[in-house]
């Protein structure tokens, strides 16, 4: 039975009502780091018009970008030690000696938690700010002092490759789960960069492509999020964005880093560049750049240090930049100096388990011939496991985010332990789409054998990737074939989805329950069968709309651009505003839904303000 909320395993974690007080951020508060080990706010001022008084010129000009791929320059005599940033939206990756900005070569292990695309789901600030705490106490264990996240641009299109680590098509709740993440961050001293900063939504030509839009539809959406971000959790760093929004750089406009972003919304945090996205150095920090990574080498220490004896650029600008920058190195470097190295491997997993079971999304839940829907299972059912992602497991998608786990669940690995009887195991298909009739032959013969089919199906890693776009929003046809096939074997059929983003869908009345994991991190395979089991509700709501087929989206003949300019010929009409706007049917709409108790529960309504309904999470539910 789905009943109230419990943690999973019974193991304790952070439930959002119970965690520890955040602490107040730099500007913003009377102490600079959690338990004010730095001191006031004033004496890390004065120490900072100290130290800047002392610097010439150069040196001031050299703390302005990289002294490696991940790290700022060492000034020793000046107290001043080299920062450590690490990619890391929901997990870090650090890398060992040789590390570059490309990501080639390992990482150090860390927990891989849910990726933002997940939590979202969860429509719940209290997981995200567990999450981030978790994040930053690993932080704190590698010495890294600044996290490259939360990102949180909107999804214009479900095409974007990189929508897995983004949020929501809303900038509401984009906002609001970003904020929760900066605060959890930011509670253990180090800092929190969110990203991409604006109008970032392709990654086809992402480093030249230039982002047009109007004034309305760039407020409305694109900035909201970083807006709320700024306001509520006070970000100590802000990535700007490789494109040009309105033609000129992201990194380089006068409008965006300091009309808006420091004189509209109050930021007082250090702006990095994306790695390589420094077009102007010069430009870049008399718009509001802090940081130019990664390490560009000494070129553009001279450019800007002979601008300003030029006359080009005033000196007050540089010693303003390099507040910023030593605003962010000196408190968070202390923190990290004066933490403990160890990690807790166990309790950060629990929390990574807790957080992916709380976000999957159950579509759909169809009564049996037995009568009631046939979501949960009850112990001792004989279950088929199916689907090449029960046991090589898609947890997270691709590129500068990829996290190398601790530890990783599996559905074939953890279905033993979960009280359900397993009958067998069979990949079924090819995993990137290939034909194999032995393969699916094999799990056809299984399924007859079982109760009930668990078919794992999906996006597979070529599929979304940072760096490129999707072609299209369908699951490999091989996958699909191999559904129908299973449900005239065997009807009761539950379909465990994943990816980071919305699919087509036309093949779900074949199944009898359809649960969407999304990218649940290193124990999503736990995490999905706490929910097929009934240990844990299915409470997830999906954070953005899925269309029926890609011709029914907003941007479907103008997504991705592939010349210079990117039109954002939609305007405000992306997501739930174009389909209901628009009268357009989707699949599934975004926002709260009633768990499915029957075939016939209907969803909320999808234009109640995000967050309206994130308390049904954990309400005493009495299950049919």
């Amino acid at each position: 039975m789905w009943g109230v909320w419990t943690s999973s395993a019974g193991i304790s974690t952070y439930p959002p009502r119970l965690l520890p007080p955040t602490a107040k951020v730099v500007g913003r508060g009377d102490s600079v780091v959690r338990g004010g080990c730095v001191g006031t706010s004033d004496e890390l001022a004065r120490r900072i018009e100290e130290t800047l008084g002392r610097m010439t010129l150069e040196q001031k000009c050299a703390l302005l970008s990289g002294g490696s791929a991940f790290t700022t320059r060492a000034m020793p005599r000046y107290g001043i030690p080299a920062m450590q940033f690490s990619d890391g939206p929901h997990g870090l990756r650090l890398q060992a000696e040789g590390a570059n900005h490309l990501g080639i070569g390992g990482s150090r292990p860390a927990t891989c938690f849910p990726t933002a695309a997940t939590v979202a789901n969860s429509w719940d600030p209290g997981m995200g700010e567990a999450l981030g705490r978790a994040l930053g106490e690993e932080c704190l264990a590698q010495g890294v002092n600044v996290v490259l996240g939360p990102g949180l641009c909107i999804k214009r299109s479900p095409l974007c490759g990189r929508d897995f680590e983004y949020f929501s098509e809303d900038p509401y709740l984009a906002g609001k789960m970003a904020a929760a993440y900066v605060r959890g961050i930011q509670s253990t001293g180090v800092a929190a960069c969110p990203k991409h900063f604006a109008a970032n939504s392709q990654e086809t030509r992402r480093q030249a492509s230039d982002s047009v839009l109007d004034e309305r539809t760039l407020r409305e959406l694109y900035l909201t999020a970083f807006e709320i971000v700024v306001r509520e959790s006070g970000p100590k760093c802000i990535m700007s964005s490789y494109n040009l929004v309105n033609g000129t750089y992201a990194n380089e406009s006068v409008r965006l880093l300091t009309d808006v972003l420091r004189g509209e919304w109050g930021f007082d945090g250090a702006v990095v560049t994306d790695w390589g996205g420094s077009n102007d150095h010069v430009a870049g920090v008399r718009a509001g750049s802090t940081f130019e990574m990664p390490d560009p080498g000494l070129s553009p220490v001279r450019e800007l240090a002979a601008a300003v004896r030029d006359g080009r650029l005033e000196e007050s600008v540089v010693d303003e930049r390099a507040r910023e920058a030593l605003g962010v190195i000196l408190p968070t470097c202390v923190a990290t100096a004066s933490a403990d190295d160890a990690l807790d491997v166990e309790g950060h997993h629990a929390i990574a388990r807790d957080v992916a079971a709380s976000s999957i999304v159950l579509l759909k839940n169809e009564a049996t011939e037995q009568g009631g829907p046939i979501l949960p299972l009850a112990t001792g059912t004989r279950v088929a496991l199916v689907g090449d992602f029960a046991s090589v497991p898609r947890y997270q998608g691709a590129g500068s985010s990829l996290v190398n786990p601790t530890r990783l669940d599996t559905l074939l690995g953890c279905v033993g332990c979960s009280g359900l009887e397993l009958v067998g195991f069979e990949p079924g298909y090819e995993r990137h789409g290939g034909k194999d009739d032995a393969k699916a032959a094999a799990a056809i013969d299984l399924a007859r054998r079982a109760e009930v089919v668990l078919l794992c199906m999906g996006l597979d890693e070529l599929a979304e990737s940072e760096g490129m776009d999707r072609d299209d929003m369908r699951v490999n046809q091989n996958q699909v074939e191999l559904l129908r096939r299973l449900s005239s074997a065997n009807p009761n059929v539950v379909v465990l989805l994943v990816g980071g983003a919305p699919v087509e869908c036309d093949w779900a009345d074949d199944t009898r329950a359809l649960a969407y994991l999304c990218l649940g991190g290193q124990a999503g395979a736990s995490a999905a069968l706490d929910v097929v089991c009934g240990r844990v509700n299915p409470s997830g709501k999906l954070s953005e709309s899925w269309a029926r087929r890609l011709a029914d989206t907003p941007t479907a003949k103008t997504f991705p651009a592939g010349g210079h300019v990117a039109a954002y010929r939609e305007g405000p009409y992306v997501g739930y505003r174009y389909y209901q706007t628009a009268g357009v049917p989707v699949a599934f709409p975004f926002g709260p839904r009633v768990p499915c108790l029957d075939t016939a529960s209907p969803p909320c309504n999808s234009r109640m303000a995000p967050m309206a309904c994130a308390s049904r999470r954990r309400e005493p539910i009495t299950w049919a």
